[in-house]
């Protein structure tokens, strides 16, 4: 195949988009593949250097999506950055919807992986939602992690139109929340525990977000140790409250007053000689 010197081998002026992929900007974009790759026509065969060409160009858009923007990544671009043709993107992800869907389940799987790996049982309730936010933290601001949340952001609108791919993401969202489910070990919790575990995750995606808009990267550092601080004293409280039993209401004819303000009983030798005449 020849060059035309733009880099990607495909005879085209530099940033037109390719055959089947859609513009960078305008339009609808899904992030399922509307042209089936050629990997997936020759039966899903592969090697060991195809599958490191995956992930290096699935790693490279990522890191396009953080640096440029989501509009900026275009498959064509992408392909420039990762220093191979159309064709390559083509035969392994379809189109821009396919490499973007990648990118969406790289996050996906490297979010489970940091979490799943996580041993959260031992140590102190402070120590443990320490563990738990560090952990979600680290699985969020990946460049994987941002990127999908970006990637997820601007394809909100056109997913609607796409019903296979929405079943995709809500398989995802459910084994997601699943796992973020056993992050938070259940005596830590008690009844309220959704609403922390729903706090928690959701503070760490705004900080995400956060870092997004802004120029400059923040680890939030001080944030995320109120956060724990925060998270803690709700289970300790409502732990506290738990542990407390209320004062069962007197029966029928039973003295209202409390115990130490009842009148003390008389001695049983008193008793006796009260009943002599």
């Amino acid at each position: 195949m020849s060059s035309s010197g733009n880099g990607t081998g495909s005879g085209r002026p530099s940033g037109a988009p390719a055959e089947g992929e859609p513009a960078a900007e305008g339009g609808s974009l899904t992030l399922a593949p509307r042209i089936e790759s050629v990997r997936s026509q020759l039966g899903g065969r592969t090697s060991a250097r195809g599958d490191q060409t995956r992930e290096r160009i699935v790693a490279e858009a990522a890191r396009c999506v953080i640096e440029e923007g989501f509009a900026a990544a275009s498959a064509n671009h992408i392909a420039q950055r990762s220093g191979v043709t159309w064709g390559v993107i083509q035969y392994h992800f379809g189109d821009r919807g396919g490499l973007l869907s990648a990118v969406v389940q790289a996050g996906y799987d490297e979010f489970c992986a940091v979490l799943d790996s996580s041993a959260l049982d031992d140590g102190t309730v402070r120590e443990q939602v320490e563990s738990v936010v560090d952990l979600g933290w680290r699985a969020f601001s990946s460049p994987l992690g941002r990127a999908s949340m970006e990637i997820l952001v601007n394809t909100r609108a056109s997913r609607a139109s796409d019903p296979d791919h929405a079943a995709r993401l809500v398989d995802m969202a459910r084994g997601l929340h699943r796992l973020l489910d056993r992050t938070f070990p259940p005596h830590l919790t008690g009844p309220e525990g959704a609403a922390v575990r729903t706090v928690v995750w959701a503070a760490l995606r705004g900080f995400v977000l956060s870092c997004l808009m802004a120029p400059t990267d923040y680890d939030f550092r001080t944030e995320r140790q109120m956060l724990v601080d925060l998270v803690v004293a709700q289970i300790e409280t409502t732990s506290d409250i738990r542990g407390r039993r209320p004062t069962p209401a007197p029966g029928p004819g039973a003295d209202p007053r409390p115990l130490s303000d009842a009148p003390d009983a008389p001695d049983a030798p008193d008793q006796a000689r009260s009943a002599q005449p």
